[in-house]
């Protein structure tokens, strides 16, 4: 196998280091990009001695210095972004300049470097509240709030890059993805280390609704050789988009029983869909590629890792109300 010079923007975050990780562990030489708003250094630590690793403290907005790092590049896999959907109603213009604009930076970037391909990290939450289960790439969009918005912006603007530049651009529209090195800080969250705090803190885990809604949990590992896997398809396998999903949706109280402890209920949001579960027909079929750890091991695995999430905020039904309170009035009245 060739070795490739890579770069990962975002690849101090969750899902970019596991990404940095196996890509190097192939023989490829890594770039990665990073304004540590929100990711850590420490992410990448198992792989810091590595001399095929670079790191590059850079906003993806600046395109001049990405233009710089560019060079020489094969392939471009686009992580960086602003997550978490109740910050983006109370912020929608930053994560407008984050998702949208900065991904303009980059495609540019790539365009006047030569870069031969783009992988995109998308969201599955462009679908809105689906008519069906499971959901395929070809399902209405609708977002429902501005994260969901601008992830699907920048992923039409990247799919429209390539077709008029000739970019080898490929999306993953990515379903509840979870796993070591979650975010532990910041605005409320991914359930599952909403629930991981509150069992540390021996606080009851807090289930929106009758927590009988079921998301498609999959796991970061499966997630990150989903994007290597984009990376090395061949050409006719570009300008596409693939749902990348664990193959199952589960629900909210079997993700509490497997953790254990007190629970309490409070109200549901609106915006938010009673199941999310993927249709990996295509990625399957195009790609080759499936989920391989299952939802029992994958819990299992954070659970021993648990210990990294005793300093991230304890929500509590209180303070949960008081941060989603513009979620509530946004979006309940519109659904009203």
């Amino acid at each position: 196998m060739t070795a490739l010079k890579l770069v990962v923007t975002g690849g101090c975050g969750f899902i970019g280091s596991h990404l940095v990780e196996i890509l190097l562990e192939a023989g490829h030489r890594v770039t990665v990009v990073d304004n540590l708003a929100t990711g850590k250094l420490g992410n990448l630590s198992s792989v810091s001695d590595n001399p095929d690793l670079k790191t590059e403290q850079v906003d993806v907005n600046d395109g001049s210095s990405l233009r710089k790092i560019f060079s020489g590049v094969d392939t471009v896999f686009h992580l960086a972004a602003l997550a978490s959907i109740v910050p983006s109603i109370d912020n929608p213009v930053e994560y407008y300049r984050t998702n949208v604009d900065g991904t303009v930076s980059v495609l540019e970037a790539v365009r006047s470097a030569g870069v031969r391909r783009v992988v995109f990290a998308a969201s599955s939450s462009c679908y809105g509240v689906p008519d069906s289960y499971p959901t395929d790439e070809n399902a209405p969009i609708r977002p429902e709030y501005p994260y969901a918005l601008t992830k699907w912006l920048a992923e039409q603007t990247a799919l429209h890059w390539g077709q008029v530049y000739g970019i080898e651009v490929i999306s993953l529209r990515l379903f509840n993805v979870y796993g070591p090195r979650a975010r532990t800080k910041g605005a409320y969250g991914a359930v599952l280390g909403v629930f991981l705090a509150q069992k540390l803190a021996d606080q009851p885990l807090t289930i929106v609704g009758d927590g009988e809604q079921t998301r498609d949990f999959t796991y970061v590992t499966d997630v990150a050789r989903a994007f290597m896997v984009a990376g090395e398809a061949p050409r006719a396998a570009c300008r596409q988009v693939y749902n990348v999903g664990s193959g199952g949706s589960y629900s909210v109280n079997r993700l509490a029983g497997l953790i254990g402890g007190e629970t309490v209920h409070i109200p549901r949001r609106p915006g938010e869909p009673d199941c999310t579960f993927a249709d990996i027909a295509r990625i399957q079929s195009s790609l080759g590629w499936s989920s391989t750890v299952d939802f029992e091991e994958g819990v299992a695995r954070v659970m021993s890792d648990i210990e990294s999430f005793r300093d991230a905020p304890v929500w509590t039904p209180e303070t949960i109300a008081d941060h989603t309170k513009t979620w509530f009035e946004r979006l309940g009245a519109k659904s009203g």
